[in-house]
């Protein structure tokens, strides 16, 4: 039996949860064209035959222009550590970047397997230039692997699986056939609502937007679900309840048919948006509901 863990990183967007999302067959971790989406570590549990595979995704690495961006990029440099191999993704439509370099001096001096993968293949309509683009990508570093991949169509995705397992030692699992996922089902319905603010959105509302499960209770036919909006500005909560509750709904809408393929239930989900302006006005709120962020 193969077992490992396996950290991806990459700038934002280059589809590291998109990727991971395929691999596993489920939604797992959220997906948006906006920077510092991925904001938690989230360990995503492969199991098949003959290996466990424990994907860790990190956020986007790039240059921070707040706190924010600071404390995600120190996450996904220190879940490179300690992992068996590294997968450095980037968008091989756009083509290697500065902020690809940026990533890779920070993480070729670690005594680990790096594959490089090549996203997005799907979208280059010039295959002369993907062959190109491969023979000059191999002087830059000695890849364990360079590997195209499409994460949205899963193209190379099962020969990815294959050159992972043979640079992993023999080990018992560490996690039960079942488990899916370090994080827990609440966090994962916050997240899958946080996603779809931020996709009907777009640049209106930043990334101190949140999102709480404050109530979560699952019946025989229905999962009642209730889900805190937090943002940090009035004008804000106004844009996410829209004209006539109009953007809160189609908010509750998506998630909701999210949270029915996750949980394979009915859902019955109540969303609503709360201004809290202060990291301590937040603590304040949720010790007095009993309530913890995820």
């Amino acid at each position: 039996m193969k077992c490992g863990f396996v950290s991806l990183v990459g700038r934002p967007n280059v589809g590291k949860s998109t990727l991971l999302n395929k691999i596993l067959g489920t939604k797992l971790a959220i997906t948006s064209d906006k920077a510092g989406t991925t904001r938690n570590i989230i360990n995503g549990i492969y199991n098949d035959n003959d290996s466990q595979i424990i994907f860790v995704d990190t956020p986007g690495i790039h240059k921070p222009t707040h706190k924010l961006g600071n404390l995600l990029n120190k996450k996904a440099y220190t879940n490179t550590e300690g992992v068996d191999v590294i997968l450095f993704l980037i968008d091989i439509d756009k083509g290697y970047g500065k902020g690809d370099e940026f990533i890779l001096n920070r993480i070729k001096d670690r005594d680990i397997p790096i594959f490089l993968l090549l996203n997005k293949i799907d979208k280059v309509k010039d295959k002369t230039r993907l062959l190109k683009d491969i023979d000059s990508l191999k002087n830059l570093y000695d890849f364990k692997e360079i590997i195209p991949i499409s994460a949205k169509d899963g193209n190379n995705i099962n020969t990815l699986i294959e050159c992972i397992k043979k640079n992993l030692e023999e080990s018992d699992k560490i996690y039960e056939e079942d488990e899916l996922t370090n994080v827990s089902t609440r966090f994962i319905m916050a997240e899958l609502v946080r996603e779809k603010v931020l996709e009907l959105t777009r640049d209106e509302i930043p990334h101190s937007v949140t999102c709480y499960v404050e109530s979560f209770e699952e019946l025989d036919d229905i999962v009642n679900i209730q889900v805190l909006i937090v943002v940090d500005r009035d004008n804000l909560k106004k844009i996410i309840i829209g004209k006539q509750g109009s953007m809160l709904k189609e908010i509750g809408t998506r998630a909701r048919y999210d949270m029915e393929k996750f949980l394979d239930k009915k859902v019955y989900l109540e969303t609503y948006v709360k201004t809290l302006k202060n990291w301590r006005d937040r603590e304040k709120y949720f010790e007095e509901l009993g309530l913890e962020e995820e």
